[in-house]
C-alpha cells in the first residue's frame, strides 16, 4: 500500500467521497484498504488536514 492514514484524521470524509476505487473505510480514523487501493494519490491531495501520507 502506497498510502496510510494518520492520526492526525479528523474523520471529516473528504478522502472518502473522492477515492476512485472505494478503498476508504469510515470510523474514527478512516483507514485504506491496501487490497484496493491503486496508489493514485487522489485521497492525499485532497486531504486538509494533511493525514494522509505515503507508507
Amino acid at each position: 500500500m502506497a498510502y496510510k492514514i494518520t492520526d492526525t484524521c479528523v474523520a471529516c470524509g473528504t478522502c472518502a467521497g473522492e477515492c476512485p476505487v472505494g478503498a476508504i473505510s469510515e470510523g474514527e480514523i478512516y483507514s485504506i484498504d491496501a487490497d484496493k487501493c491503486i496508489d493514485c494519490g487522489t485521497c492525499s491531495s485532497v486531504c486538509p488536514t494533511g493525514a494522509i501520507e505515503e507508507a
